[in-house]
């Protein structure tokens, strides 16, 4: 039984990577085609419009390959975790539907629009159906972090006496406590990746002398929008992620940690070690006494539990 469990999550693991290689672009893609599309509306640069619709028919592609990578996931939902999905289906299907219902569907719709109807559209309507790519693809993830945060910390809900589980406070599901420092954290790291992937593009481009001017404005915006993204991705939003863990999920973050025995007076940050299980220690570790304490709880003696 405990093969079959392990070859599960085996599974389901590989199919959720391979999934997000693809929506971590798209939503970061997305807000950088508005934001080219948006200079052109300021400066009237036409390489600006171009840029905008080179990078919209990438995202075209990726899109379509998160969606074809997407739907076998979900459905291991059923086929691997069928009694999670009976006990707990009327929660996360509510926000799985609506992420295909209208996140999925105002993305898809507005995508065409973007892609074929500039000419019909004109240049202010093309710039709105971006901005309502973009929307749908945020609104995607936000919808799918929901459900993913209510299964890391449950809320709103109550259990009947057949042992399903019920929804009876809809607003707890998106003021989870969990949700908002994920959903940041990972639209953070969403930009930094398509930011990087645009400065790459640009990269090449002027390293082997082709389109220069297209080459300096993605490299240029890459650059910004890759700066400002990894900051948040540190500060603030990991660091609420990671406290969130602390608060809710204190095992687990001790599991991260390397922490086998609760440490009183402070906690150091393991940097490198090996992890001896049976003796419940770590070998040839470096660490930084009292900084994970400090990280944590902002003091250098604070306790952190095994």
């Amino acid at each position: 039984m405990e093969d079959m469990i392990l070859y599960n999550r085996l599974q389901f693991a590989f199919t959720i990577t391979f999934h997000y290689l693809f929506p971590q672009l798209t939503m970061g893609l997305s807000l950088m085609i508005v934001y080219f599309k948006w200079k052109f509306l300021q400066t009237k640069n036409e390489d600006y419009n171009h840029a905008s619709k080179f990078w919209m028919k990438i995202f075209a592609l990726n899109f379509t390959m998160g969606v074809v990578t997407g739907i076998p996931m979900e459905f291991q939902f059923g086929t691997n975790w069928a009694k999670f999905s009976e006990l707990t289906g009327g929660i996360i299907g509510q926000t799985l539907a609506m992420e295909g219902m209208f996140s999925f569907f105002l993305e898809s719709s507005f995508l065409g629009m973007f892609l074929f109807g500039e000419k019909l559209l004109g240049h202010k309507l093309h710039f709105l159906s971006g901005l309502m790519v973009f929307i749908g693809s945020w609104a995607s993830g936000f919808l799918i972090i929901a459900t993913h945060s209510w299964m890391q910390h449950p809320v709103g809900y109550e259990i009947l006496e057949n042992g399903k589980f019920v929804l009876n406070n809809f607003s707890a599901l998106f003021s989870n406590p969990w949700l908002w420092p994920s959903y940041l954290h990972n639209q953070a790291a969403s930009l930094v990746t398509s930011s990087f992937f645009v400065a790459s593009i640009g990269a090449f481009y002027l390293l082997s002398d082709r389109h220069s001017k297209f080459g300096k404005i993605f490299v240029k915006s890459g650059v910004i929008f890759g700066a400002i993204s990894s900051v948040m991705l540190a500060f603030p939003t990991g660091d609420l992620a990671a406290k969130n863990v602390v608060k809710y999920q204190p095992a687990a973050f001790a599991g991260m940690e390397g922490i086998f025995k609760t440490e009183k007076g402070g906690s150091e940050i393991i940097l490198i070690g090996q992890p001896d299980m049976e003796n419940k220690k770590l070998d040839n570790k470096i660490a930084v006494p009292n900084v994970l304490s400090f990280l944590t709880y902002q003091r250098w003696d604070a306790e952190l539990k095994d």
